[in-house]
């Protein structure tokens, strides 16, 4: 199944696509998609709801598209977890996953502008899978498990400035939480309709121009890896979002591509997972 919210922001309106890709409002059983409603087994609600003519159509023609979660308590990233994206950047390929945390408030629309930072030099793209937490995790026995916390997976942008990422100081955060910088959507997509998650191709174009072009099989550490790993760190919550890492490509890689600025265009794709398209802006 695929979940979507659309409208305003602040004001989004919960919807979930049919296998025609016809939309249907989900306000009969939540008033959004967050925390509450994945814990309490919404998306399977929202498929017997579903299957059952529940829910009514909802035209979503000129609508605008949002985060496919309402309020992530926490977004949490793994840096240089493709090995192509570690050499193109000159580190070895970390003995365990490299984590860090984005802030929460960087969500937003797979559409919506996205703003280069005031005193900006490098601002970059990665395009990512991400994973959405649907049951708490703490403590998991063993990889395999993570497979029953996971409630979908989607797409997003770790849009990322690498000057005060790498070059003032301290950690990766500064660099990483900046407004607008994490782009998410479409659609939430559960486990069943994405497949196996290292088999997707991920894809990002900036102005047209093909930028990475890479395979989720390439990670180092693939995903029940990564939040079973997690787990033993932290609490994952219902909406947490997981940002997986990037393949080669990006601007601050061995190669001559260059850093955002305001005009341009960055589209981004994943393999069953849908497409973003959106224009830089100037804070």
């Amino acid at each position: 199944m695929r979940f979507l919210r659309v409208g305003p922001q602040g004001a989004e309106r919960p919807a979930v696509l049919d296998a025609e890709g016809q939309a249907h409002d989900l306000t009969p059983l939540t008033g959004d998609i967050d925390a509450v409603f994945l814990a309490s087994d919404g998306l399977n609600r929202a498929r017997a709801a579903l299957a059952a003519g529940e829910l009514p159509r909802l035209d979503t023609t000129g609508l605008r598209v949002g985060a496919p979660v309402a309020r992530p308590g926490k977004v949490v990233c793994v840096g240089l977890n493709y090995r192509d994206h570690a050499a193109e950047t000159g580190a070895p390929p970390p003995a365990e996953p490299v984590v860090f945390m984005k802030a929460a408030n960087t969500v937003v629309g797979p559409d919506d502008q996205v703003l280069v930072p005031r005193g900006s030099r490098k601002t970059d793209y990665e395009v990512e899978l991400a994973v959405v937490i649907g049951r708490t995790a703490r403590y998991l026995d063993d990889p395999a498990d993570a497979a029953d916390v996971i409630a979908g997976y989607t797409i997003t942008d770790d849009v990322s400035e690498r000057a005060f990422q790498l070059e003032r100081g301290g950690q990766w955060d500064k660099g990483k939480s900046c407004e607008t910088f994490n782009p998410l959507g479409p659609w939430l997509v559960t486990p069943d309709e994405t497949g196996d998650p290292q088999g997707l191709a991920l894809r990002l174009w900036v102005n047209g121009e093909p930028r990475q072009d890479g395979h989720s099989k390439d990670m180092l550490f693939g995903v029940h890896h990564v939040v079973w790993y997690l787990s033993q760190f932290m609490v994952l919550e219902p909406g947490d979002v997981i940002n997986t890492g990037t393949p080669a490509g990006v601007a601050a890689g061995a190669n001559d591509f260059p850093y955002l600025r305001a005009g341009d265009v960055v589209e981004v794709e994943i393999e069953r997972l849908g497409r973003q398209r959106h224009v830089l802006g100037q804070a």
